[in-house]
Parts: structure tokens; C-alpha cells; sequence
């Protein structure tokens, strides 16, 4: 890293003028400097509890402490905490200084590379982010909602990024407000589509299949059918059964599909121990056994509304059994528990077929560099307009039944 981007921690700078307050902002290099009581009423939340489990200052810490989000691995904390005139805590913004751009799900090594071409040093920048986490979640906590104060996050991160000489700052995974806010403020937005499956008030997964075409009944029915045919058992494990012998099952499957996926999974053993001592009943393992053998399993998290899929693995290669674990199952327990929504991860355009439709996902990017900022911009401008027509395209290939030709 360079020097002249180093930062420190609890450093203190006064910024923009609010109306009838003046805010400061202190960055803190690690969660652990921020009371979790602080951080969790800046977030959004029902009954003291974070909607998203991901904004929760457990997952955050469980990431740092366990070094898996760290500064080693390229993701030096530097989160913006401001604090009106009176010393109350007003926003927050999690954020880190990165020297890589791993662990993001919104590529942008091409940048780099053509940074680097003209001469330019791309790394260190700064992101702001759920590490290593592809779900859309506020960044810019601000319980009054304040836009005022919103902003003030978004020139605070500006500030500190000029400051050291970084070279840009970019908050991924964003709601559209959150998106719309930054682009007000000069960033520029990227688009992205992930695939969703939404519950329009199902009783059952049968009622599920009644919205789908004939064909695509059958083949669902019969991927579940064959998935389990050898006798496997599926078991949803959360709280209380997230013992340390199903953690070390599980970690077994998230290693071999992140090394085959990936190359270097981000995730060490630690974190999910920590994670689960903390947040266990947000916690959803779902186990495929053979007998007492556990051959396969996924990893979700519970929101208030939403259950969010995560990681999957495998020790044996059993058809069709990674759409019934992650896919399947995870609507299973949507219906069951009266959830809106599954988030299946990113990508994937093999979840249509399955009845997860479309949905855009957005970035907000600061670049400092007038020539770099210029090319960026013509570059996602172009990129939207893509997504808009390969999300035309995508609605085409639904799944669902078409009331005007008479399917049943």
C-alpha cells in the first residue's frame, strides 16, 4: 500500500453544515470501535432487531475478528461514524480500504487495468460494502432519513478518499434512493441483474407450481424427485442445531465449491463459529444426509422479509441436488414462514427456468481522475443500457403461464 494512503483510526474532521446541527465524522478501523448498540440503531430495524442480517454489527465483526476481513486480505476497515453537535451518533457508512478487487460481485478490473496503462495507481480505493456479500442492503444509515446527512456520508467518504490521494470510492449493492442520491451527488451508477423468486402469497409449493407452464411443472417436479431419489434426507438446521460438527460438515462443502469456483475461498473456519455464537437463530443451514451422513448443504440468512442464499457445497456429485438445496428447499421454507422473497446470490440465469425472475441491482462509483471519471462514465452509461435490454430479453423467457394461449 502506499504510504501517502495510509489512514488512521478515530481520525476526526468537520464537515458540511446541516441545517440547525453540524456534523462530525470519525472513521474507525475496525467494528470493534463501535458499540454494537450504536451501530445497530443506525440501521434499519424491527423490534431492536437488523431487517438485513448482513448490516447487523455481528456479521461485520465476525468478518474483522476472525480475519477474514482484514487488513492482510486487502479490506482494511474505515467505517464513517457521524456524530451531530451534541455527540450523537447520526450516520454510518461501512466502509474499507482496499488493495484488490476481490470479494466485490461488481467487477471492475478492467478500470484498474486501464488505469494502470495510462499510468495512473488504481489500488488503494475505497469500498463500501457488505464484504464479500452480493445482496442489496442501505449503506448510507441514517435512521431519520435525513437526505441532508445521507449526503453528508457521501462527502465524507469523498473527503477522506482526496485526502489520502485514492483514487475512487464505490458503494455497491445499493438500494435505487441510495443510487439516485449518489448520482445527485456526481457518482456515476452501474446496473447489474441477480435473480429473485417472490411470494405472491403462496400456502404451499404446489400453489407455487399452479403459476408455472405445464412444462415447466414437470421438470421441476421431477429435479426434486430425482434429487432425493437415493434416499437422502433434507434437514433445516438453525439456532440451537448449529452445533460445531455441523459447522465443520459445512465448511467441508464451502471449501470445495469456493476453491473450484474461485480459486481462494474468502471465508475461514473461524467466521462462521463466530457468527453463529452471535446471530444463530438468523441463521438457516439446510443439510442433505445419507443416513447420518451429511453429503451437501446451503447456508442462508433470515431477514425480516427475505431469506438470502449464500453458500452451497457438496461432497458427491448427486444430480439436480444443488437445485433442490439451494433453490427449492429455500422457497420450501419461504412459504413456510410467510417470507416475500428468496435471493438466490449472483448470477445465474439457470434460476428462471426455476421461477426467479429479474431484478436490477446498483452501484454508485467516485472517481477522482477527470480522464479515468470520463471513460467510466461513457462505459456504464452503455453498460444500462444493455441490462435494461438483456432484462427485456430474460422477462421474455419466464416461466409463468400465459393466460392468452390456454396453458394449465
Amino acid at each position: 500500500m502506499r504510504q501517502r494512503a495510509r489512514t488512521r483510526s478515530s481520525s476526526k474532521a468537520s464537515i458540511r453544515k446541516v441545517p440547525e446541527q453540524r456534523l462530525t465524522a470519525t472513521i474507525h478501523a475496525s467494528t470493534e470501535e463501535i458499540p454494537a448498540a450504536t451501530w445497530n440503531a443506525l440501521v434499519p430495524s424491527t423490534r431492536g432487531k437488523p431487517d438485513n442480517p448482513f448490516l447487523d454489527h455481528a456479521f461485520f465483526l465476525a468478518l474483522e475478528q476472525s480475519g477474514s476481513a482484514a487488513r492482510r486480505t486487502g479490506w482494511q476497515p474505515q467505517h464513517i461514524l457521524l456524530a451531530d453537535a451534541d455527540g450523537r451518533p447520526a450516520g454510518l457508512m461501512p466502509l474499507f480500504l482496499k488493495t484488490h478487487s476481490q470479494g466485490e460481485y461488481v467487477f471492475d478490473h478492467g478500470w484498474a487495468d486501464a488505469f494502470a496503462r495510462a499510468g495512473g495507481e488504481y489500488y488503494p480505493k475505497l469500498q463500501c460494502s457488505i464484504p464479500f456479500t452480493p445482496v442489496t442492503a442501505p449503506k448510507l444509515l441514517v435512521p431519520s432519513g435525513d437526505p441532508e446527512i445521507r449526503r453528508a456520508l457521501l462527502t465524507s467518504a469523498q473527503t477522506l478518499a482526496r485526502r489520502h490521494d485514492i483514487s475512487s470510492v464505490h458503494a455497491t449493492f445499493v438500494p435505487e434512493d441510495e443510487a439516485l442520491l449518489a448520482r445527485e451527488a456526481g457518482w456515476l451508477l452501474r446496473h447489474d441483474t441477480q435473480f429473485h423468486w417472490h411470494n405472491d402469497g403462496f400456502q404451499t409449493f404446489e400453489d407455487f407450481l399452479a403459476t408455472l407452464s405445464s412444462r415447466h411443472r414437470k421438470i421441476i417436479r421431477r429435479e426434486r424427485r430425482d434429487s432425493l431419489a437415493d434416499g437422502l434426507a433434507v434437514k433445516w438446521l438453525t439456532g440451537r442445531d448449529l452445533t460445531e460438527a455441523t459447522w465443520d460438515a459445512f465448511f467441508v462443502f464451502y471449501m470445495d465449491t469456493g476453491s473450484r469456483k474461485w480459486g481462494r475461498p474468502y471465508l475461514n473456519r473461524q467466521f462462521f463459529s463466530l457468527l453463529s455464537a452471535a446471530m444463530a437463530e438468523r441463521i438457516l443451514l439446510m443439510i442433505a444426509y445419507d443416513g447420518n451422513e451429511p453429503v451437501a448443504g446451503t447456508l442462508s440468512l433470515i431477514g425480516r422479509d427475505t431469506l438470502y442464499g449464500r453458500y452451497w457445497g457438496a461432497t458427491r456429485n448427486i444430480p439436480f441436488l444443488h437445485f433442490e438445496l439451494c433453490y427449492y428447499q429455500t422457497i420450501d421454507y419461504a412459504v413456510a414462514h410467510g417470507l416475500r422473497t428468496v435471493e438466490a446470490g449472483a448470477q445465474g440465469e439457470h434460476k428462471l427456468a426455476r421461477g426467479y425472475t429479474p431484478a436490477t441491482t446498483r452501484s454508485a462509483h467516485w472517481i477522482g481522475h477527470p480522464g479515468l471519471r470520463h471513460a467510466v462514465a461513457t462505459f456504464v452509461e452503455q453498460e444500462r443500457a444493455a441490462v435494461r435490454e438483456e432484462q427485456k430479453v430474460l422477462g421474455e423467457l419466464a416461466p409463468f403461464r400465459k393466460a392468452s394461449n390456454g396453458e394449465s
